[in-house]
């Protein structure tokens, strides 16, 4: 497993949104909290199927540790943001039992909104700052099942100057953290997205997977299988692997 090193350079409670300092953490030391129109083209990319951990990425700049409670312990993170609906199928395998699907393991993820701006964190971006301290939007915590999966409904992500498109998620079991990660899109979803009308006012992202700072190098673990679906929206399914 890659372990990548990159510096978080964050405000006590203001930090400088889309304009991105991407942070880094090279150990897992963070203990977690006590809880908890689009275009039909489509995209078979899946996550690697070796049986090992995968690789280690930053959690900053925005992951909002203070808030990681029953508040946004839904399978619908979406807090009545608009996008292009996104439903998430997220597999644990766990490497130390032969990558059998894990189940109850805690699977917390967050990403932008369409916009490219993260709730919790006062962003500044193309549309202006906005002050999003008192908002919790794609944003959740679930449990995988029996099956060792996981389930989100939320909107696809928008992107923000310096990075490409992607979700954070970070696994827990026992309340011990496993694995900091992040999950990739494929370029052509992302550029069939990026010209409906809900998000062309942004435009195209210029950053791509392969020259993404912290994706670039881990794309076979991170890149998720996304397909576009019957209601105009897509399903994305990606596996993560942890050792438990």
């Amino acid at each position: 497993m890659k372990r990548k090193d990159f510096l978080l350079k964050a405000g006590a409670s203001v930090l400088m949104g889309p304009v991105a300092m991407v942070a880094c953490k090279s150990e897992e030391t963070l203990s977690p909290s006590s809880t908890l129109s689009s275009s039909n083209n489509s995209s078979s990319s899946s996550s690697s199927s070796t049986c090992k951990v995968g690789d280690i990425e930053t959690d900053g700049p925005y992951p909002l540790y203070n808030k990681r409670d029953a508040t946004i312990t839904h399978a619908d993170i979406t807090e009545g943001k608009t996008g292009i609906p996104l439903n998430m199928v997220i597999a644990i395998k766990n490497v130390s039992a032969n990558c059998a699907l894990l189940p109850n393991a805690r699977v917390d993820v967050w990403h932008c909104d369409k916009d490219g701006y993260y709730s919790g964190y006062t962003n500044t971006g193309y549309l202006g700052t906005q002050d999003n301290t008192a908002k919790t939007f794609c944003r959740g915590i679930a449990s995988t099942d029996a099956n060792g999966i996981a389930k989100f409904t939320t909107i696809y992500p928008g992107w923000y100057q310096g990075r490409v498109t992607h979700i954070h998620a970070q696994i827990y079991v026992n309340n011990v953290l496993k694995l900091t990660t992040q999950i990739a899109f494929p370029e052509e979803i992302n550029t069939a997205v990026y010209t409906t009308d809900l998000y062309k006012a942004h435009g195209q992202n210029s950053t791509k997977n392969t020259t993404d700072s912290i994706i670039k190098d881990s794309l076979s673990n991170e890149l998720a299988s996304v397909k576009s679906n019957a209601s105009g929206g897509y399903d994305l399914n990606h596996t993560i692997f942890i050792a438990v």
